[in-house]
């Protein structure tokens, strides 16, 4: 069977993040370590979609003035975010003037941005990439679900979409963090059709992922000090757990997942968060700031996404999803 695995020969770093998060995130874990945490959702801007868009060019900038570079030196900005036609990234990338290619994935768009970036660096095309994306709370819930002045009900099965943005600067050479691998996911749709269940709908397509990382690169799940999903939720890591399970492979023990860890599952946020923000959030603050002490030495990232929209919901149609995997190892 066909490798989904490019194993990078040059193994590209990250060598500086950025993180914006959200009131409500900051109150967690995840507060100790975000760059900048916000006082109002709304960012300074009359609209919820145009704090979105400034928090991604906030976090682009960061990771640039971060690594000490200016925008001169940077190659290419890779985005995306979950509206349509990825206005958010388009408009941030409108204002930073780098050259810019605009991917979507949903909440799988951090790692397809890695991955892409990674790719290019490894091939001798750039020397420097930044990745990014990023969500919002009511931007996300009036696109894919209800306007919020219709206050309706969240079920139980719900998750909270994360008012958040992260970006890596990525460079060909370097230390940092390696980026060595990066297996890209299939499109898998078990046919749910809940929008509110996004943990049932994609935990098969990350299920399908790590087993296809793992088989490819001949590891076993305990290579990795951490197997970080993001973002199935409570219920959909249950899932998950249980799927791999099923076929062989238990990972039980170094699983967690970024919807999980950003709200610490706190009562009112149910499942936990989700967003193109949430596991973009968690990587590069908490992941990378415990890798960059030596804390964490091997992760394997698997950002999830439901490829859903407004459309294809009102038409009757099932959720497919994706799940796309990268390595990341502290190396000598």
């Amino acid at each position: 069977m066909q490798s989904q695995t490019i194993f990078f020969k040059h193994a590209p770093r990250i060598v500086a993040t950025s993180t914006v998060a959200g009131t409500k995130e900051c109150r967690g874990i995840i507060g100790r370590y975000v760059e900048t945490a916000l006082t109002s959702d709304m960012f300074g801007e009359k609209t919820f979609e145009k704090a979105e868009c400034k928090m991604l060019k906030t976090v682009i900038g960061g990771a640039i003035a971060n690594a000490g570079m200016q925008p001169g030196d940077i190659d290419m900005l890779i985005s995306g975010d979950l509206l349509n036609q990825i206005i958010s990234a388009s408009f941030a990338a409108r204002d930073c003037g780098l050259p810019f290619l605009g991917v979507y994935g949903a909440c799988s768009t951090m790692a397809e941005s890695l991955a892409v970036g990674a790719t290019f660096l490894d091939g001798g095309y750039a020397n420097h990439v930044v990745a990014a994306t990023g969500s919002h709370f009511a931007s996300a819930e009036r696109q894919y679900r209800y306007p919020l002045e219709l206050g309706c009900t969240r079920p139980p099965q719900a998750q909270w979409t994360v008012t958040g943005a992260g970006a890596a600067l990525l460079s060909r050479e370097g230390s940092g963090v390696a980026i060595t691998s990066a297996t890209i996911g299939r499109v898998r749709d078990f046919g749910v059709t809940d929008v509110n269940n996004m943990g049932a709908a994609m935990a098969p397509a990350a299920c399908d992922t790590i087993l296809r990382h793992l088989r490819d690169t001949g590891r076993d799940p305990a290579y990795y000090d951490l197997i970080v999903t993001g973002d199935l939720g409570a219920l959909g890591s249950r899932i998950l757990k249980d799927l791999t399970w099923e076929k062989g492979t238990d990972i039980s023990q170094n699983h967690v997942d970024c919807g999980e860890i950003i709200y610490d599952v706190i009562e009112d946020e149910f499942q936990g968060g989700s967003g193109a923000g949430c596991s973009a959030v968690v990587l590069n603050s908490y992941l990378y700031s415990k890798m960059k002490a030596g804390l964490l030495k091997r992760i394997l990232f698997v950002a999830t996404g439901a490829l859903l929209s407004t459309v294809s919901s009102g038409q009757g149609e099932s959720i497919p999803c994706i799940a796309h995997a990268v390595s990341l190892e502290t190396l000598k």
